[in-house]
């Protein structure tokens, strides 16, 4: 005697396909959220011995201006020719971000008056750890340094330029811990821009020495 046997219909497996997709998928976004949770609630550590990112021994004017945004630091040099000037790792880390941010613009050495881009050009992030993180926008060219790569404090990953949305060469410096930026400090000492409802100049020495 021949028993029928019966397998299900087609669209109860594509059905049940379908659910084991989601549930999978499902889990997937509970993972990402709760680890995205863990490092966003994960208070920062101990802020590291930041120091100039600029050569030993050199004093240059750090300042800020109205509109420039709080916290936000650009370096001029005092002697010499901004132009390509070496950009220092401030503190050791990981470099993230090693790219174009906005657009490029064309101010160069041959033409420093060409049109502006937009937002940093050229730039540079180095994760510290702990939370904290520095950014060097407007670099002249393309990053001396790849994603991915280790650096040392005192390590060159750039030139000084004017790419992006820039009116002269000069590095735009932040320091953030967590997602927010914070009030630079350099060698263990706060640099005093906190605001940039007022235009504030200082002169510092660079400690970022081997």
């Amino acid at each position: 005697m021949l028993w029928t046997v019966t397998t299900g219909h087609p669209r109860s497996h594509r059905r049940a396909r379908r659910n084991g997709l989601r549930i999978v998928l499902s889990l997937a976004v509970v993972t990402a959220l709760a680890v995205a949770a863990v490092v966003v609630l994960r208070p920062p550590g101990p802020r590291p011995l930041f120091q100039l990112p600029v050569a030993c021994g050199e004093t240059w004017q750090v300042g800020t201006y109205p509109g420039h945004g709080d916290f936000d630091v650009d370096f001029f040099p005092l002697q010499g020719d901004p132009w390509g000037q070496p950009v220092l790792a401030s503190y050791d880390g990981t470099v993230t971000v090693a790219g174009i941010n906005g657009s490029l613009g064309a101010r160069t050495p041959e033409n420093p008056d060409g049109p502006r881009g937009r937002g940093g050009g050229y730039w540079v992030k180095i994760d510290h750890g702990g939370r904290w993180e520095t950014q060097y926008l407007h670099l002249l060219e393309p990053p001396l340094v790849a994603e991915g790569q280790r650096v040392a404090q005192g390590e060159q990953i750039g030139r000084i330029g004017s790419s992006g949305n820039s009116g002269a060469p000069h590095l735009h410096y932040e320091q953030r811990r967590g997602l927010q930026k914070v009030e630079t400090w350099f060698d263990g000492a706060p640099s005093g821009i906190t605001t940039d409802e007022v235009e504030y100049t200082a002169r510092l020495t660079s400690n970022n020495c081997p």
